[in-house]
């Protein structure tokens, strides 16, 4: 059961069109399903948004009930990956290893944390065989010249997700029209390898799947026929997570599948959608050279999952900046630890994780503890650490991306010109320290530095 003391968890289901209460299927055990990455390239900053509203979910989750299964999943073939790999005369699995490393250290320094499982889709060929059999058996997949084709026609709620009929769908998408198709909108669930692609044998002759049926086969294999949450980025609506419905309830007549699904909103670029040809495309790597981690993190929570989310990189300074405050109000207020989320911020995030509203409540709380409010700054520290933000101590953020060591050595030159009575030297190596961002701070117990 979830925690009688807090606030009973709304979340909006993309099937249903509005925010509905969660209720899970089983309370003891919360199961729950996002799309991962495509590993061909470094992640952008538009795949970070889906994981970190993964993110968010999963620990307001752990808060609320006891246990929670988190499945991400990792698509490690692809035709995008064959062409990546050709084009850089670099082995698939190499290119695959590298570029899933790649997306682990970009979330790892963000605090997003790990998913229980994440599975690899070449791990899992099996499994999808055995759905793309049940298919064929009970009628809703055929044969074709070497593919194996779902037939939308023969399941009647098709597009119900999306919320647009099948004839709309097929006008409206590039769909490939080909001539072993029964009907313009099937769509492939094995497709025939040549030589130099990556390819498995089957009864349907060597060859791999499509992209689809490879998260219906690793979402049952690790949370069952039916689950509580699917997730991922408004894109992948239709076609991928309406062909994953259709494909896993054909499979399972009276299962759910999934009970809701949650999508996450478009990312632009100073009012632009992000694309590399108006070179305004960024990956998490570039943005975490420029700025530590916890201000792209805050900048994310302050737009709903929901919403258009504009980046820029003035926007990540004033985040930067933001955070400035809300540590040195913890710094002040001298937050002790394990202290109880304010019901102020458990309200907003079981309210459809409305974390702009939940970051605006810190702000009182910073207001209090620059005062010397502990309680406050307790608050504060237990709401940030639920966001994910406040992963260092205050000293440890006001000396970060310095040369700490340089300093320390400018400091010592300053307490001798002091001892020495050299006073000019004292105050230009203070105007020095200024003037690079770093504030000094005299006390009975030495002098202690920090960014302005």
């Amino acid at each position: 059961m979830v925690d009688p003391a807090y606030p009973a968890l709304r979340l909006h289901d993309s099937h249903a069109r509005e925010k509905r209460p969660f209720s899970p299927l089983d309370p003891q055990n919360v199961r729950i399903y996002f799309c991962g990455p495509t590993v061909y390239d470094r992640a952008h900053l538009g795949n970070l948004r889906a994981m970190l509203c993964a993110d968010v979910l999963v620990r307001l989750l752990r808060t609320l009930y006891p246990c929670v299964t988190y499945v991400r999943n990792v698509t490690d073939v692809d035709d995008k990956i064959t062409a990546r790999a050709l084009e850089n005369g670099e082995d698939i699995s190499a290119l695959t290893e590298r570029t899933t490393e790649a997306f682990h250290e970009d979330l790892r320094a963000l605090d997003i944390l790990p998913p229980d499982i994440e599975p690899r889709a070449t791990h899992h060929i099996g499994d999808m065989l055995d759905l793309i059999a049940r298919l064929i058996a009970n009628g809703h997949a055929y044969e074709a010249e070497g593919h194996v084709l779902f037939a939308v026609r023969n399941f009647p709620t098709y597009g119900a997700l999306s919320g647009r009929s099948l004839d709309d769908m097929i006008a409206g998408a590039r769909v490939e029209v080909a001539p072993y198709k029964r009907d313009p909108g099937d769509f492939v669930l094995w497709k025939p390898s040549t030589p130099e692609q990556p390819g498995w044998e089957s009864p349907y002759g060597r060859g791999r799947p499509g992209w689809h049926i490879e998260c219906s086969a690793m979402s049952h294999r690790y949370l069952g026929e039916s689950f509580d949450i699917h997730g991922g980025g408004d894109d992948l609506l239709f076609p991928h997570h309406e062909n994953e419905r259709a494909q896993s309830l054909c499979c399972f007549p009276g299962s759910k599948f999934a009970t809701h699904w949650l999508h996450v909103g478009m990312l632009l670029s100073n009012g632009e959608k992000m694309s590399k040809s108006l070179g305004n495309f960024h990956t998490i790597r570039e943005a975490l050279e420029r700025s530590p981690a916890e201000p792209l993190r805050l900048l994310y929570l302050g737009a709903h999952y929901r919403s258009t989310l504009d980046f820029s990189w003035e926007k990540l300074e004033e985040a930067r900046r933001t955070l400035d405050r809300l540590y040195r109000a913890l710094e002040r207020g001298n937050p002790q630890p394990d202290a109880a989320i304010p019901a102020s911020v458990m309200d907003a995030l079981c309210d459809d994780l409305n974390t702009p509203l939940a970051i605006s409540t810190l702000h009182p709380l910073a207001d209090a503890a620059m005062q010397g409010d502990q309680d406050a700054a307790s608050g504060l520290l237990a709401a940030g650490k639920l966001l994910g933000l406040f992963t260092v101590s205050p000293a440890d953020w006001f000396q970060s991306g310095v040369d700490a060591s340089a300093i320390e050595t400018l400091i010592e030159e300053r307490l001798a010109a002091r001892k020495s009575r050299d006073f000019a030297r004292a105050d230009a190596i203070r105007a020095e320290l200024s003037a690079s961002g770093i504030t000094l701070e005299d006390g009975p117990s030495g002098t202690t530095w920090r960014k302005a």
